[in-house]
């Protein structure tokens, strides 16, 4: 989907260091004028963890810090089968960790707000990195969470009583954009361990208290769809977590990136900045 309009936002490509000394380039979207310590927003591209770059969520990343006068950094994780899991949730913890010690030198204050959000297997990652601050107590802590289309569990990896809710891989496995093979294929390249918490939230021993708030974009036409369904259930029947939702009935997994002219793919569009925006309260 193409920018239209980029007036008022700044960027400038930045590198933080892995643990492991790797540089991970992160992208920096700043208001223009800066208004001197804004709201972080922290966005994972999608691509079943094989695909994708920097470019892939321009549009978004350059709508939230020109709407939203918020400081976006872009992460451009590794990617199988070059660099198979875990070094995509490493890379995305990674950045997170060093935002909420630095973010000061992009002219954020996680403070002020600080969203971690991702499409697709980026909002795997961001669910992941939401964990990874509860359990290890970051601070400042993380204050929302954005999942479009997110995958959050493993068939073969979670606890009996979810499976009943868990019907759409076999309605939509051979939907557009996102089938079955597909995702066999990109699991097969990522390698991941189905029993890991940095790849299936739903491993037994779940735990989803003590979560921010989340804000959830799911396609109807998406073997994803019934798994974001259900972590948004829980979140918010369960554990008392305030959650935001969006659906978007009979339309394939990120459809508004290849239809985009499509009066419902621009809603989606606006869905997702009015979600950060819910977010940052």
């Amino acid at each position: 989907m193409q920018l239209k309009d980029s007036k008022g936002v700044s960027r400038n490509d930045i590198t933080v260091t892995a643990r492991d000394g790797h540089k991970i380039a992160v992208r920096v979207y700043q208001p223009d004028p800066s208004p001197g310590s804004a709201p972080l927003v922290i966005f994972l591209h999608g691509g079943g963890f094989v695909l994708g770059g920097l470019e892939n969520e321009e549009l978004l990343c350059t709508l939230f810090a020109q709407r939203l006068k918020v400081v976006v950094l872009n992460v451009d994780y590794r990617l199988a089968p070059e660099n198979p899991f875990p070094a995509a949730p490493n890379d995305a913890w990674d950045v997170v960790k060093w935002a909420a010690g630095n973010a000061s030198q992009v002219g954020a204050d996680p403070s002020k707000g600080f969203v971690v959000g991702g499409v697709s297997a980026g909002g795997n990652l961001a669910a992941v990195c939401a964990h990874l601050a509860r359990d290890e107590k970051l601070s400042p802590p993380i204050t929302g969470s954005m999942l479009q289309i997110p995958m959050v569990l493993q068939l073969d990896s979670i606890e009996e009583k979810y499976r009943p809710e868990i019907n759409s891989y076999e309605q939509n496995k051979d939907a557009p954009v996102l089938s079955q093979k597909s995702i066999d294929l990109f699991e097969g390249l990522y390698k991941a361990d189905h029993k890991s918490h940095l790849q299936n939230l739903f491993a037994p021993p779940t735990n989803f208290s003590g979560l921010p708030p989340t804000y959830f974009q799911i396609c109807g036409m998406d073997p994803l769809r019934d798994e974001g369904l259900l972590y948004e259930r829980l979140l918010r029947e369960e554990y008392g977590t305030k959650t935001k939702l969006d659906v978007y009935g009979g339309l394939p997994h990120g459809f508004w990136s290849f239809a985009p002219e499509m009066s419902k793919s621009k809603k989606a569009i606006e869905d997702a900045v009015e979600g950060i925006k819910w977010l940052l309260g």
